[in-house]
């Protein structure tokens, strides 16, 4: 179903990207996305390695509630501002039972949901099963996962505040999934989940974009979300991601020249500074030919330090967490 989003100066001024990512949002559309048979071979591997950790008994609720298509409850997904996972988890089990019961209903008006769930809001026992459920998805579907997804959610982050720098907030909606979000001003039209057209006016609230790993397939539109609305797109698949291991924090910046060599040190900071670079970019900062540039964001790329994804016409680098850990920042 295709949906409208309005908007207004105001809103397209309001609309931003997600600066963190949201783990347990992430968890309800990877529990979508372990029901159905899209998504390719690098997909189907992951559904197979999953379904052969998860109990069904446990995380049968969590599946229930997270159809391929429709609506689901928002209580499941809290959005952190941290982007962590163990205090949005917190959160969720901290909803009350009202705003679960509100939630709902409804759902239940829009449409069929298993019987247990009428009975969520005052049934505490059920609650705790639910989300102990969630707790399992999480350490099964996306917790081996997530190092290398968050690494991929971030650079996509860059890509899109390079866009915006270019073009403002209309070229990045232009950018988000052509064929399935479509600017048309001042309307955003998005072919969603939820199979009842939404027609949705900001009212000067803008749009949370966030870019979703496991939402490569259609867009997730919660138009009740607070303080905004948000949508969903799929973040850039071409991001080369490696490396997902843990290097202890404290290196100096001089540590880090004795580690790297001087010139790709420096290649290293040019990039963490920066909100990621093109090798064009890195060579002339650095002050080295395009080859050195290219021939040093490599080395950094298989030691799990830089992620790199095709932009157009160039390569942009981005800094990973390990790199972070290392400078110590």
């Amino acid at each position: 179903m295709k949906h409208r989003i309005h908007f207004t100066a105001q809103d397209l001024a309001s609309t931003r990207i997600a600066r963190t990512p949201h783990p347990l949002l992430e968890v309800t559309i990877a529990a979508r996305t372990l029901q159905e048979a899209r998504g390719g071979p690098a997909m189907g591997a992951w559904r197979r390695e999953v379904y052969g950790r998860l109990d069904a008994n446990r995380a049968g609720m969590v599946l229930e509630l997270n159809p391929p298509r429709g609506w689901a409850p928002s209580f499941l997904h809290p959005l952190c501002s941290s982007g962590d996972a163990r205090e949005a988890m917190e959160l969720a089990r901290a909803t009350p039972g009202k705003v679960v019961g509100e939630q709902m209903a409804f759902i239940a008006e829009r449409q069929r949901q298993p019987c247990w769930a009428a009975h969520l809001h005052d049934d505490v026992r059920l609650r705790r099963q639910l989300f102990d459920g969630l707790q399992h998805v999480y350490e099964h579907a996306l917790a081996p996962y997530w190092p290398r997804i968050r690494t991929c959610l971030e650079a996509d982050r860059a890509l899109r505040a390079r866009d915006f720098a270019a073009g403002g907030m209309e070229r990045v909606l232009a950018g988000l999934q052509p064929g399935h979000i479509t600017w048309k001003p001042p309307v955003l039209e998005v072919t969603g989940t939820i199979s009842r057209r939404i027609d949705l006016h900001l009212d000067g609230r803008g749009l949370l974009l966030i870019p979703s790993w496991f939402g490569c397939r259609l867009p997730l539109l919660d138009p009740n979300a607070e303080p905004q609305p948000f949508l969903t797109y799929p973040a850039h698949r071409e991001a080369v991601v490696t490396g997902s291991g843990g290097v202890p924090a404290g290196s100096s910046v001089t540590a880090l020249g004795a580690l790297l060599g001087r010139t790709r040190a420096a290649v290293l900071l040019t990039i963490i500074d920066g909100t990621g670079c093109t090798t064009t970019e890195v060579a002339r900062r650095v002050g080295i030919s395009p080859a050195s540039a290219s021939e040093h964001t490599s080395v950094l790329r298989s030691a799990g330090l830089v992620t790199t994804a095709r932009h157009r016409n160039a390569a942009l680098h981005t800094a990973t967490a390990t790199a972070l850990a290392l400078l110590g920042s």
